[in-house]
């Protein structure tokens, strides 16, 4: 505990996946904290009522075992529980599936590829790619189409909300936002080799004006990416610095998704 930062990301939250997410955690924890207390309790009380010492003779009550009504209790309790747990993440899980129907725009959509030791970020609309790291616009939804190219990894994003897996020859979808301009950092979370440890990513949210000056910028000054550079990037084991093309090879490393925030 004492080794462990107040600015842990996923206490952090800074976009409505994660807000949820997180509201998640702290009605299990306490729900949790409650049933620790409980238990503790009841612990004391069955020692104190229950101990025998030569001034206090414990009660005996050997029907007790046998009890329909007692089992009953002991039985619905853990399904209460499980229950409070569950209707929860379940309800939380569905709605998180795609953005909201009352956000403004329609999500940026990035194809994100993990590779051995990358990251590939491609952007359709504006057709640019970036390594290593991630640039987004603030306070509007980006859908993620996520596949991998060699080792599976997982794509998360601790203050903007839960990941989600990069599978080869599989394309899942994951949808974030950030509610403010900042950086915050991705990783993978999926152990993947000797490697992983590089397997981390920067990302960047600006204002909706600030991005669009950073797209404009990446197609006037940014190099095209020939046929060669992407195998490379895509197939050769190895680190990777952070790169930026304004264009990429019209060859698709992922394709159609579905959505979740979770």
């Amino acid at each position: 505990m004492t080794g462990c930062s107040t600015q842990i990301p996923v206490l952090q939250p800074q976009g409505p996946v994660a807000q949820q997410e997180f509201g998640l955690i702290e009605w299990s924890f306490f729900l949790m904290l409650f049933v620790a207390i409980v238990v503790f309790i009841l612990f004391g009380v069955f020692i104190y009522r229950y101990r025998n010492t030569p001034n206090n003779k414990a009660p005996y009550e050997p029907d007790m075992e046998g009890s329909r009504k007692l089992e009953f209790i002991w039985t619905l309790i853990p399904v209460i529980i499980v229950l409070l747990i569950a209707v929860p993440t379940v309800r939380t899980t569905y709605a998180l599936q795609a953005p909201p129907k009352t956000a403004k725009t329609d999500p940026l959509v990035i194809d994100v590829t993990s590779a051995a030791w990358k990251w590939i970020f491609q952007y359709p609309k504006s057709g640019l790619e970036t390594v290593n790291y991630l640039v987004i616009p603030a306070n509007e939804p980006v859908q993620f189409n996520l596949t991998s190219v060699g080792p599976m990894n997982t794509f998360w994003i601790p203050s903007l909300g839960g990941m989600e897996f990069n599978m080869p020859n599989v394309t899942l979808g994951l949808w974030l936002q950030a509610d403010h301009p900042g950086i915050y950092l991705g990783r993978s979370a999926n152990f993947s080799g000797v490697g992983f440890e590089h397997m981390s990513f920067t990302v960047k949210a600006l204002s909706i004006p600030q991005f669009n000056t950073w797209v404009s910028a990446v197609k006037k000054t940014a190099p095209a990416l020939s046929n060669a550079e992407n195998n490379q990037i895509l197939y050769t084991h190895g680190l990777s610095p952070k790169l930026t093309f304004s264009s990429y090879p019209s060859t698709k490393t992922t394709g159609t998704a579905g959505m979740s925030g979770m």
